[in-house]
């Protein structure tokens, strides 16, 4: 080997002396080979450097220099960037209008009451600890989408359909990401998971419009229903108000009553104390007070005694009865 090695470099001397100038381009390479091993750090970026493989260092933002290939490498992962996994489609085309494509596979889970429904969503993360990020997992998306998938099962497995595709979206959301953080971090992958968004969330196609039938059936249901609690807060006061009135008046009835019962008993108490002191004054009294009310209302004839004597009395007992039945007919 050290033969090798001598003859190798004799070789060289001699190209040096056959070759004008094989050193300055000897030089050259050196000095491009050793300038190969500067390196510049982005802001958001923070440098990894590797020898022979493993890390031995981190570089922040700013212009480093490492031992050049094949010695040392650097790795500049960016850490303020916020990436993005997609899960249950993929982007084709993220020009105007972007353009999808649904992975089923992904997609469709089942949730807690046994139905099936078409789940799209996104996670997005940024790079806490680069070391960790880059030497602790082989294929760092491909995982983060893995452990997010496998958390939102979990999740929707224990919600049911109405929840998942109406108002529990918030809170799957929130569950979702915060178990996911959990895997994440006992596998050490050194991401911070800054959020977990829903896009489109639909049962099977197959089944669709037997769910809209569903969900048109609940909005009549609550349509129905508010019609109905404001014809309850119309009707209820009017009602009120009328059952009030009534008791009102009726209050005012009996305190007139009473006070005209109590006020004929006082006259009656009154008339009789003055009847106990002179019983004939007090009869005669009534008597013409009595003549004095119904007389006015009945047909009389007046008689001098002396005529009387001389008619023949006569009660028109045809005109009565005629009379009577005219009063009874009117209202």
């Amino acid at each position: 080997m050290v033969k090798k090695f001598e003859e190798s470099f004799r070789s060289f001397k001699s190209l040096k002396h056959k070759i004008p100038g094989a050193g300055a381009i000897v030089m050259v390479i050196l000095a491009l080979w050793v300038l190969s091993g500067i390196f510049i750090v982005a802001p958001d970026e923070m440098g990894v450097v590797k020898r022979f493989g493993k890390m031995v260092r981190t570089a922040q933002p700013g212009p480093h220099w490492h031992i050049p290939f094949p010695v040392e490498s650097a790795l500049k992962p960016k850490v303020t960037k916020v990436h993005r996994v997609e899960v249950g489609f993929r982007t084709v085309d993220s020009g105007s209008p972007a353009r999808y494509r649904e992975v089923p596979a992904e997609a469709l889970m089942l949730t807690g009451d046994a139905n099936i429904v078409a789940l799209e969503f996104i996670v997005q993360y940024r790079i806490q600890d680069p070391v960790s990020y880059l030497f602790n997992i082989r294929d760092q998306e491909k995982t983060i989408k893995d452990a997010a998938e496998a958390a939102i099962r979990e999740v929707v497995g224990k919600n049911k359909i109405d929840e998942v595709l109406t108002e529990g979206k918030f809170q799957i959301q929130q569950d979702t990401m915060t178990l996911l953080q959990g895997i994440l971090d006992r596998y050490e992958v050194g991401i911070m998971v800054d959020a977990v968004q829903l896009q489109d969330v639909l049962p099977p196609e197959p089944v669709i419009a037997a769910f809209k039938d569903v969900a048109s059936a609940k909005e009549d249901k609550e349509k129905i229903e508010n019609q109905s609690m404001g014809y309850r807060n119309d009707i209820l006061p009017k009602a009120k108000g009328m059952a009030q009135q009534i008791i009102n008046e009726a209050q005012a009835y009996r305190e007139a009553k009473i006070n005209e019962a109590k006020g004929d008993a006082s006259r009656f108490l009154q008339v009789l104390a003055e009847y106990k002191k002179a019983k004939d004054v007090t009869r005669t009294r009534i008597y013409l007070e009595t003549l004095e009310e119904i007389l006015p209302r009945m047909e009389k004839v007046l008689l001098d005694q002396n005529v009387s004597e001389r008619v023949l009395p006569y009660l028109p007992l045809e005109r009565l009865m005629e009379k009577g039945g005219q009063e009874k007919a009117k209202p």
